[in-house]
């Protein structure tokens, strides 16, 4: 868990937030089976697979795969500078995430991304602290950390946790 207390308390508001503003008919089936934000980031660590919806020019919408990692309350994402969904994200940067386990877990997020590592351009302030993490995690010479990919944060707007059995999940 790499949230500070103000990160928890900012995730945990989201979420209240979130399931409040939702459809009767969701609230029906995430109620009493959601996790808190302290739950949620002891589950979601390392590399989650993420479903992530982008649009065309078109307004088609796409879905595509991505490693997910959750880090200070938000979703964190890559992927190559010459793919499809970093040209939507960088002329659309509203996006959606999901990421499930089966049916014992289901995030499902809605936001806008910043791009922590722009070409030619100033990274996010805490860019070094984050590429540290993935190079840790992938290998430092995995890619050209400079040239190849390109770094996403989603801020969210929007968010909420379907778990069925919390217990199950934070077990061991």
């Amino acid at each position: 868990m790499r949230e500070t207390p103000e990160e928890l308390r900012e995730l945990q508001a989201l979420l209240d937030a979130s399931l409040s503003r939702s459809t009767a008919h969701l609230r029906s089936i995430v109620t009493e089976r959601t996790m808190t934000a302290e739950q949620l980031t002891r589950v979601l660590t390392g590399m989650c697979t993420l479903a992530l919806s982008t649009v065309t020019a078109k307004g088609e919408p796409r879905v595509s795969g991505a490693d997910g990692h959750f880090l200070h309350g938000k979703w964190h994402f890559g992927t190559a500078r010459t793919a499809a969904k970093a040209r939507h994200l960088a002329a659309r940067p509203a996006a959606s995430v999901a990421h499930m386990r089966g049916e014992d877990l289901g995030v499902f997020t809605h936001g806008t991304v910043e791009v922590l590592n722009p070409e030619g351009g100033e990274p996010a302030a805490d860019w070094p602290e984050l590429l540290a993490y993935f190079q840790d995690f992938y290998g430092e010479d995995a890619f050209d950390w400079d040239n190849e990919v390109v770094y996403y944060r989603l801020h969210p707007h929007w968010m909420t946790v379907y778990a069925p059995d919390v217990a199950k999940l934070t077990a061991g």
